[in-house]
């Protein structure tokens, strides 16, 4: 009797289990339709966007570098500006193009077999996403277009957004209401 108990306790659990998985759609953000969970705070949705802006390396290519005797340090009174506007972009070797990417010093301008590109204004001025909506930061990160706009070019490598595109809609909306928190830095790139 006992093992007959514990066999159904198994098979409860994994049809359980599969129903959940099968009903997710691999989107973990299911996985609370019809539960009623609490929304969190505007707070909380900040701090997490900015842990997800910071493991996501989005620093790397959209901050301006100071130089230090320890290689580059992002610039603090810039973060997440983008490429600064009035910073040159040297000449560059085009028979390097064809085997190489090319970042500037600054790591905010690419060259490549594209073309030149820069990384953008990511910070709450209206020169970055200051004026933007959430529809367009998702359209941005989900189809790669420029500025989440219909009818716009494409984002530009090394722009990874076809690996954003994956995130789930909680995260962009973190994301979102972090960058919209940040201070504004006028620089338009």
């Amino acid at each position: 009797m006992k093992k007959i108990i514990i066999s159904l306790s198994v098979v409860a659990l994994v049809t359980t289990g599969s129903i959940i998985a099968c009903n997710s759609d691999k989107n973990p953000s299911k996985l609370s339709e019809g539960i009623d969970m609490p929304e969190p705070s505007s707070d909380d949705l900040v701090k997490k966007g900015q842990y997800l802006v910071t493991i996501m390396g989005c620093n790397d290519c959209h901050s301006p570098k100071v130089m230090t005797p320890h290689g580059p340090k992002l610039d603090s009174s810039r973060l997440l500006s983008g490429h600064p506007e009035s910073m040159p972009v040297p000449e560059i070797e085009r028979t390097a193009l064809k085997s190489w990417v090319l970042f500037n010093h600054n790591l905010t301008a690419f060259a490549g077999p594209w073309g030149v590109s820069f990384a953008a204004n990511l910070t709450s001025d209206e020169t970055g996403i200051g004026n933007w909506t959430e529809s367009q930061f998702f359209k941005a990160m989900r189809e790669g277009r420029y500025k989440g706009m219909d009818n716009t070019r494409p984002m530009l490598p090394p722009m990874p957004w076809e690996m954003f595109s994956h995130a789930t809609d909680e995260d962009l909306r973190a994301i979102f209401a972090y960058l919209k928190s940040t201070p504004p830095v006028n620089n338009r790139v």
